[in-house]
């Protein structure tokens, strides 16, 4: 896609940041983790919320998309497209605010994971939901995403841990989500803005008894809490405002974490930091003849609350044989199982580590 030179040197001047759409740059973020390839008209690096809500401004009278991307780890080709990219990962990567007592942190949405975890680490925190690209990804992508890890039986997902977000809505104003009362949901309901539309939307929407039904009967059983991405509609209607024995406030961040920036473009995130994980940890690799006998063992394990569970099948194994980077990996294999079950524990003596693996072992041997 071509566009007029001159039109992006005007918004390039008016921001803080930075704007490029030379041919290198377009073709640098063209791509992500993912298999997919498409080319941008424009790659956008913002200083501020204020460069973003520019750039939305002028994709509005250009009529051209905008795609907000982080650090690109993930691997549906969820941030490339013939818009504009804006890139959060250069300037927006500032931890703004922590508190100890209350177990919080505020960022913005470009904040390498790991880097906030050694951060929060000398006040005894960290953020509980991790992804095997935490060296990398960004704060902004994981709530995009609705990451969780391999730790997800423990510390759920991220939306599980989003107290507010700060995010410009498609019309560039600014809007704060976060708990709500009843009485906050009626005053934001009542203000004139394309906030007040939106929360007048969902009241409409979701206190209709037909929709009510078709969500409960039509989303995932509410006992899988591993969902990682998509419209979390049902989980707004399990609070007070549409379910008076819920006891739960309305929060709009549920249906923001894993919405994939669909709906508004985040630039602070408060999150819920948790308690550094027990010190004593130990790892049991279980070796099944199949499957479907794992999976058997698994409910077994779940019994004795693992904090990981992870299952590698015999064509996964199989693939290592050959691989130069995971065959010295294979050291703890014996024979040639159908599938490896691995049960992670974490305690707070030895003691109770060794109580717990012993006893499952048992369990999982009657």
């Amino acid at each position: 896609m071509e566009f007029p030179v001159e039109k992006f040197n005007s918004l390039r001047a008016s921001l803080e940041g930075d704007l490029k759409y030379d041919k290198v740059s377009r073709v640098i973020y063209a791509t992500d983790a993912s298999d997919y390839k498409e080319e941008p008209v424009a790659v956008a690096w913002p200083l501020n919320a204020s460069d973003i809500k520019k750039i939305l401004c002028f994709a509005s009278q250009e009529k051209i998309g905008v795609t907000l991307r982080a650090a690109g780890t993930s691997l549906a080709g969820q941030v490339v497209s013939s818009g504009i990219i804006v890139d959060i990962s250069r300037y927006m990567n500032r931890i703004l605010e922590v508190n100890r007592e209350e177990h919080w942190v505020r960022v913005e949405p470009g904040v390498v994971l790991d880097e906030l975890n050694m951060y929060l680490k000398p006040l005894g925190l960290f953020f509980g939901p991790e992804t095997s690209t935490s060296s990398r990804c960004n704060m902004g992508g994981m709530l995009g995403n609705n990451s969780c890890g391999s730790h997800s039986l423990v510390y759920g997902s991220t939306r599980d841990h989003t107290l507010e977000i700060k995010a410009l809505l498609s019309d560039g104003s600014e809007a704060t989500f976060g708990p709500a009362d009843r009485d906050t949901f009626e005053t934001k309901c009542s203000r004139t803005d394309l906030e007040g539309s939106i929360y007048r939307h969902i009241r409409d929407m979701l206190g209709n008894p037909a929709n009510q039904k078709s969500i409960r009967e039509g989303y995932p059983d509410p006992r899988i809490p591993r969902r990682n991405t998509g419209y979390a509609l049902d989980l707004l209607l399990d609070s007070e405002i549409f379910d008076s024995n819920s006891g739960k406030p309305f929060n709009f961040c549920k249906l923001l974490a894993g919405s994939e920036g669909t709906l508004a473009v985040t630039t602070e995130i408060k999150l819920n930091a948790v308690p550094l994980p027990p010190a004593f940890k130990t790892l049991v690799c279980v070796h099944h003849k199949n499957r479907d006998e794992a999976f058997r063992a698994n409910l077994v394990a779940l019994k004795f609350k693992p904090t990981a569970v992870e299952l590698t099948d015999d064509r996964i194994l199989e693939l290592t044989k050959e691989n130069l980077s995971q065959r010295n990996n294979r050291f703890f294999i014996e024979g040639d199982p159908g599938a490896i079950m691995m049960v992670e524990f974490a305690r707070n003596t030895r003691e109770e580590v060794d109580s717990v693996t012993t006893a499952m072992i048992k369990a999982l041997m009657d």
